[in-house]
């Protein structure tokens, strides 16, 4: 009986590994974005990093110039900000794979849309 106990122990401990190895999503590194707007399009980049509680730092580089970012990543939802002269820029969106996607809010300028890739390299 002890030995099944310790079987059904591990094999809980396995599979709560495992779910957390596949659910664990890292933001870090670089974003390369499409981004579909009111006013136009672009193609930003942002180099980010994350760290353990999924609060994010990092850059934002395009159109609006280059600027300081943060935000935060919460399962596979995540919201990244930065500010423009007196207008917040809010991206939200979801992350699957390698892949970003979700709505722009560019202050009081423009609403759209964005998808993203990550960085090769």
């Amino acid at each position: 009986m002890k030995t099944l106990q310790v079987f059904i122990f591990c094999f809980g401990l396995f599979s709560a590994n495992s779910l957390f190895a596949q659910t664990h999503i890292d933001l870090t590194g670089g974003w390369e974005l499409n981004v579909q707007t009111d006013m136009g399009s672009g193609s930003p980049t942002f180099q980010l990093k994350q760290d353990a509680e999924g609060n994010l730092t990092g850059t934002y580089e395009g159109q609006l110039g280059e600027s300081e970012v943060k935000g935060t990543l919460k399962g596979n939802v995540f919201h990244i900000e930065f500010s423009v002269q007196d207008n917040v820029i809010m991206y939200d969106g979801t992350v699957e794979n390698d892949a970003l996607s979700g709505k722009v809010v560019l202050g009081s300028m423009a609403t759209g849309t964005f998808t993203g890739k990550r960085k090769k390299g």
